[in-house]
């Protein structure tokens, strides 16, 4: 059932990381896409209401990314120690977490919406089409979650093959409905959202039907397995920790939009489609990450120092590699790319001015990734989530000093927070791997 164990070495690194890369990749597209689609209408409120209403998801779904990274670093320990029913049991608890979590946020859409609209502080015009776009999509997500669940315990066996199929698969099939929907139906934003929802929707049954075939379709765990207190308790505060993380590293860009819609409708939107283009380049390295989840969670369940270690040179030599070359492709074809994404020349003169900043976030967070993917492979959730706090009180007090600078002064306080994090993290390793498998 697994292929997630064996020497570490570069072929099983990058046959971890480059169908994830892919994975990753096609996440942060449906944003672009979207913007995209929406950006031939010519409008910057409605453009700008969508990348709105996408860093709003991003913020809700990423909370719960709890359910990929947990799957991935508990499959890949119980793949270290060979135990099959716990391997079993990790996606069975995943799934059904997911659909807990999502119907309470179906249920809870008014007043989320509410909250996240006043937070944002944007114009009447673009809080209209965030609430279109809103009211649609999160009906997607039971779906997106048990998405994420499937997505982390095929990684955590190594099946990352199978994983990137369910995502590319997924992800084909809402760009291509958000297209014919908003050009060639002229639903506008409302397409948008549904082309996101029946394609999570498709994605959440080819997933189950994979996990299907790895299990013999034999997905039943008995009671005691599922419910085991020490088991349940390791799952509850490790994905407590992980969650407590991602909802400060998503209130870092959430702020990060939130400011920029202050600065006015051009501001928001030429921020936002830089924003998705970091975030496409950064996805590259998520792919690393995540091997380091698997390579380095294989290798604490089997308590194997040296492959551990060796697992993280890799991840980092491998990282900082397409950090810089994911810079230098930004750096070249930067504008042509904003010219595809909208046809709004005030947005696009704006895009142009702050594209640097686009271009460094990568490099800025190359160490934050890797780093991430280690711990989370590791189980270090506590000491993780400790250290995002410490980062994200380094990135307000930057922001705060560079406010005179304007729009530079908050692209600027965002690499000081991304790179804190993978500095504050890769001075914290030693410790951390002396207490988990001793002295070197």
């Amino acid at each position: 059932m697994s292929a997630g164990t064996g020497p570490v070495t570069h072929r099983r690194v990058l046959a971890i990381a480059l169908p994830m890369t892919v994975a990753h990749l096609t996440t942060p597209l449906l944003g672009v896409v979207d913007a995209a689609v929406v950006g031939r209408l010519g409008d910057a409120a409605l453009l700008g209401g969508v990348a709105l209403a996408a860093v709003i998801f991003d913020m809700l779904f990423w909370v719960f990314g709890f359910l990929r990274m947990g799957s991935v670093g508990l499959a890949a320990q119980a793949v270290g120690r060979s135990d099959r029913l716990e391997t079993r049991a990790v996606l069975a608890r995943a799934l059904l977490l997911a659909a807990l979590c999502g119907g309470a946020l179906v249920l809870l859409q008014v007043p989320i919406l509410m909250v996240a609209l006043k937070l944002a502080g944007a114009s009447p015009e673009v809080e209209r089409a965030v609430a279109t776009y809103f009211h649609v999509r999160i009906f997607a997500a039971p779906f997106t979650l048990a998405n994420y669940a499937v997505l982390g315990w095929l990684t955590g066996l190594g099946r990352t093959g199978r994983a990137l199929a369910v995502q590319v698969g997924m992800n084909v099939v809402n760009m291509g409905l958000t297209a014919a929907l908003v050009l060639g139906g002229g639903w506008g934003v409302a397409g948008a959202a549904l082309g996101t929802l029946v394609g999570e929707m498709v994605g959440t049954l080819a997933g189950l039907v994979i996990c299907g075939q790895l299990l013999g379709f034999r997905f039943a765990v008995p009671r005691a397995v599922l419910l085991d207190r020490a088991r349940v308790r390791q799952a509850v505060l490790l994905n407590g920790d992980i969650m407590i993380r991602t909802a400060v590293l998503m209130f870092a860009f959430f702020f990060f939009a939130a400011q920029g819609a202050r600065s006015g409708d051009v501001t928001l939107a030429a921020n936002a489609l830089l924003q998705n283009l970091g975030l496409v380049a950064a996805y590259f390295l998520d792919g690393f990450a995540t091997a380091a989840e698997q390579v380095c969670g294989a290798a604490v369940g089997a308590r194997q120092r040296a492959t551990f270690l060796r697992g993280v040179q890799l991840v980092l030599l491998w990282g900082f590699g397409f950090a810089l070359a994911a810079a230098g492709l930004y750096l070249l074809a930067g504008p042509q790319l904003i010219d595809l994404m909208t046809t709004s020349a005030p947005v696009q003169a704006e895009a142009r001015a702050y594209l640097l900043y686009a271009a460094l976030l990568p490099v800025a967070g190359v160490l934050a990734f890797a780093f991430d993917g280690v711990f989370i492979g590791a189980l270090w959730s506590r000491d993780m989530r400790n250290l995002m706090l410490l980062a994200v009180g380094i990135y307000m007090a930057a922001w705060w000093a560079l406010r005179p600078f304007g729009n530079d002064g908050l692209w600027a306080a965002l690499m000081v927070f991304l790179a804190a994090r993978g500095v504050l993290q890769g001075l914290r390793l030693p410790a951390l791997m002396r207490r988990t498998f001793g002295p070197a």
